[in-house]
């Protein structure tokens, strides 16, 4: 399907970020008022900028939720809280449900079953979080235009449609009518930072779908670590901006291995680096060997558990971009 111009989407054909925040802000005012909105903050894009767009117009009366589910890459709820709590002032509640979805994903290897355990742990999380909060008449969403065209409705990641039925929430998306690229130029406009802004693709289940079969908690951390040294790396080696999507995976086999002079049994580190435009098909990105090197002797001397690093060179299709 071909992209649609701003004039086709009514949003003008000399469109800027800077004269889209002007109109929303005054689209939010007229129809939020004095009522109280909650946002599902994940710390993804779409979200953030919902979020800062909402701290402009509406300020307190904006409530954002952001549920820790033990699931995201390193670093990331803390720049959520250092954002939005300590820098634009925001009411922000942060949960750590660590504990509560690793519990429930104990012991499930199947893709699928861990992926609605995910979704359905997050719907209880933020319905328990809403019931805390008296008199919230909206809902925001950090929907885009492609979600609409493509899905007929919201992604999963942003619909908590599944909450309870006596939490009428009237909806407020104030980016419905945006792509990607146009919802980062509104983030970039509204000062929030490049990490937040270009961050990468990032599933909702987030590296529960990198810690293949049933999650353990020294394998996800080592999903974790891993990923946090490939993003570092990449970032010294000039490639962070230019690869669309990067990342680890950790599945659950083991092989033989010698470390410290001693037999080891211990989990791959596989490493995924791919090119796309839109995530129908991808390509892989030729790593220079140097950087593969440092990422390889970083990961086999940091990451507990690890004795092997594999780069995974499959294209899609015939492969997916994630393993799960």
């Amino acid at each position: 399907m071909a992209r649609e111009t701003t004039e086709q989407r009514g949003l003008g054909k000399d469109w800027t970020a800077e004269k889209y925040i002007e109109t929303a802000i005054k689209e939010i005012k007229a129809q939020v008022g004095d009522g109280k909105v909650l946002l599902a903050l994940s710390g993804g894009v779409d979200s953030s900028v919902v979020a800062a767009l909402l701290i402009k117009a509406i300020g307190k009366q904006l409530y954002c939720v952001h549920v820790n589910h033990g699931l995201l890459r390193k670093g990331e709820p803390e720049q959520v809280v250092q954002v939005f709590k300590h820098q634009m002032d925001a009411n922000l509640i942060y949960v750590d449900a660590t504990e509560r979805f690793l519990t429930k994903l104990a012991g499930v290897s199947d893709p699928e079953q861990k992926r609605k355990i995910i979704g359905k742990e997050f719907i209880d999380v933020f319905a328990d979080e809403a019931k805390k909060l008296d008199g919230i008449k909206f809902l925001a969403q950090g929907t885009i235009y492609p979600d609409i065209t493509e899905s007929k409705g919201v992604k999963a990641h942003h619909n908590v449609g599944g909450l309870p039925k006596e939490l009428d929430f009237e909806l407020v998306e104030p980016v419905k009518m945006l792509y990607k690229d146009e919802v980062r130029a509104v983030g970039k406009a509204l000062g929030l930072p490049d990490t937040m802004v270009y961050r990468q693709p990032f599933p909702g289940p987030g590296l529960g779908v990198r810690c293949i079969g049933a999650i353990t908690r020294d394998r996800l951390e080592a999903v974790r670590e891993s990923d946090a040294i490939l993003r570092e790396e990449f970032a010294k080696g000039g490639l962070e901006g230019k690869v669309w999507q990067y990342f680890t995976i950790v599945p659950d086999v083991k092989s033989t291995g010698i470390i410290d002079g001693k037999r080891s049994w211990d989990w791959p580190v596989i490493i995924r680096a791919v090119n796309s435009t839109d995530a129908t098909a991808a390509t892989i990105e030729e790593i220079p060997y140097p950087l593969l090197h440092r990422i390889t002797d970083r990961i086999l001397s940091e990451v507990k558990g690890v004795n092997r690093v594999l780069y995974d060179l499959s294209p899609k299709p015939i492969s997916t971009i994630e393993w799960e």
